[in-house]
Order: C-alpha cells, then structure tokens, then sequence
C-alpha cells in the first residue's frame, strides 16, 4: 500500500503563490507516476497536472499551464505543485494522486 498526504494550502489573495507537497510512504517505488488533481465547491475532481516516473513527461490542465509547475524529489519520496498567478477560480481541494491511491486533501481557498 502507497501512503500519499499532502500539506501547504491554505487562504491566499488573488495573484499569490503556493506550494502543495505531496509525500509518499509505504510500499515506494520510482516507477510511478503522480499527479495533481482538484475538486471545487459542488463540481467533480479535475485533472491539473502530471509528471512520469522519470520527471522527464509533464503534463498540465490547461487552465493552470504557464501558471503550475509540478516537479518531484526522487530523495524525499515528495512531490510538488508550485502555484503562481493564483486566481479565485484555483479555489478547491487539492489531491495528490499515484496509480489507485490518493491524499486526503488539502484546502487552498484564493480570494479576490
């Protein structure tokens, strides 16, 4: 069993920044691909972005591409999810996600 939490939400203004970490327990293995996904207020989860198993293969919704950066820490078992140019419409649960497994979320509300 893969163990995925992630951290770094919370209230941010409309144009700031966060970092979502994703860190993996358990039964790790490279050979993995993670992803970010996010689910607002009454809508279904959505795609944001992805990164292979050898972090050469990125992939982005396009609604957050040129604003996200997903990357990954092979040494810390950790993913991340740098957010700039934050908009209101980037409010939602975020949730990290590797093959069947999935995080139990973590809030990032963003004002305007």
């Amino acid at each position: 069993q893969l163990y995925l939490k992630e951290s770094g939400g919370g209230l941010v203004q409309t144009g700031g920044s966060l970092r979502l970490s994703c860190v993996a327990s358990g039964r790790i293995s490279a050979n993995y691909t993670m992803k970010w996904f996010r689910q607002a207020p009454g809508q279904e989860r959505e795609f944001v972005a992805s990164i292979n198993w050898n972090s050469v293969s990125t992939r982005y919704a396009d609604s957050v591409k040129d604003r996200f950066t997903i990357s990954r820490d092979y040494a810390q078992n950790t993913a991340y999810l740098q957010m700039n140019a934050l908009k209101p419409e980037d409010t939602g649960i975020y949730y990290c996600n590797a093959r069947t497994n999935w995080g139990q979320g973590t809030q990032v509300t963003v004002s305007s």
